[in-house]
């Protein structure tokens, strides 16, 4: 098992502020592990928070990313860290009312095809994969980076 990580790391990974991220922890859209008044957040947890970030980046409101969140949870009946993990590559597409899920590059055709305006596509999976090596990184280093994931992607 990982070792958790606390809500320093985290906002120290992801670039989210402590606030926000106390804020989605109330609202329980991160539900982390608790050790008395300690918050303690697995890698899950880490990886959902990163994503729902670049989600709020790319302009979706909080309650569209709780939908999102939900509509994994329901049709998958895995989390969003464990829907994205593994060798398929997931996307998120919307053409700004309607939320898609793409799952190969035959539903995306599929879906353009239907759609009238130009959608958004964000790799869920490119998201998971820099907290990933985030997270690599700091091993290596013994202590976690001041780099948040937010400096990664203008660096890219």
């Amino acid at each position: 098992m990982q070792q958790p990580f606390t809500s320093r790391d985290v906002v120290s990974l992801t670039g989210i502020t402590p606030r926000q991220l106390q804020w989605w922890v109330e609202r329980h859209i991160v539900v982390p592990a608790r050790e008395g008044r300690r918050r303690l957040y697995s890698m899950e947890d880490l990886a959902e928070v990163a994503v729902i970030c670049e989600l709020r980046h790319r302009g979706f409101s909080l309650q569209r990313v709780r939908k999102v969140m939900r509509f994994l949870q329901r049709e998958f009946g895995k989390r969003l860290a464990e829907t994205v993990s593994g060798t398929s590559e997931y996307h998120l597409l919307t053409d700004g009312k309607t939320l898609y899920l793409e799952t190969s590059p035959r539903q995306i055709v599929d879906i353009l095809k239907n759609a009238r305006q130009p959608m958004l596509t964000i790799c869920l999976s490119d998201t998971v994969r820099q907290v990933r090596a985030e997270i690599r990184a700091k091993k290596n280093s013994g202590t976690i980076r001041s780099t948040s994931l937010r400096k990664l992607r203008q660096a890219s």
